[in-house]
């Protein structure tokens, strides 16, 4: 049996084959990043572009799916391509092992990018991925707010002037407007309203959920 022949009886051989050709950067490889991440590779795409500075914290055992006992204390980028190549031998991985911000962003379109996954949890860095998307004519979906809800059935993909409800996507809306920008942006959000605790709480079904999404509409996307 071929590795994804489970998959090109949903698809077709054809289109499982395309997949192979296709690059995705996901910048942001926690929570919800992290099972994009997943299930990209379990999908055939060829080439994949990890985003992130951080290392592994105890703290995201709870919710990431490349967080264990093994793996604490370790850079995300470079557990994560271990297991990315161990799921498919013939995938491209590339690491970017950074925080990014105004003064590295360019770097992240140096690359022949087919979607752009936006699964970072800081504003401004936000607003630099939509406008160097646009900018570029780059396919792009942002996640929004996972933390601080409960119910994994209130997500949705939707585009960020149809947002409610979640304050991460209040500020882009006004940015957008603030910047001009007429273009629909496509973003996975929760119509939840967020629970108020102390801090930001997070569960082990929201953020994969979101993740697993947002990979679903990749794919529809890239072999429509």
């Amino acid at each position: 049996m071929r590795r994804f022949e489970r998959l090109e009886k949903l698809i077709s051989k054809e289109k499982t084959d395309l997949l192979k050709n296709k690059s995705v950067l996901v910048l942001g490889i926690g929570g919800v990043g992290g099972y994009v991440v997943e299930s990209l590779a379990r999908s055939n795409i060829g080439k994949l572009i990890i985003v992130d500075g951080d290392i592994v914290d105890e703290t995201n055992i709870n919710r990431q799916i490349i967080a264990l006992e093994s793996t604490i204390g370790k850079k995300k980028v470079d557990v994560f391509k271990d297991r990315l190549i161990d799921i498919n031998k013939d995938i491209e991985v590339i690491t970017i092992d950074k925080f990014i911000d105004d003064t590295n962003i360019d770097e992240l379109f140096n690359y022949d990018i087919d979607y752009f996954v936006d699964a970072c949890d800081t504003i401004n860095t936000k607003k630099l991925v939509i406008k160097n998307c646009i900018d570029k004519n780059i396919n792009l979906i942002s996640s929004m707010g996972t933390g601080n809800r409960m119910d994994p059935s209130k997500l949705e993909i939707t585009t960020l002037d149809k947002t409610n409800n979640d304050p991460i996507a209040k500020i882009l809306r006004k940015y957008v407007r603030d910047e001009h920008i007429n273009k629909k942006i496509k973003v996975l959000c929760s119509t939840e309203i967020p629970m108020k605790v102390d801090g930001v709480g997070s569960n082990s079904f929201v953020p994969c959920s979101a993740g697993l999404l947002i990979t679903s509409d990749i794919i529809k996307d890239l072999i429509k």
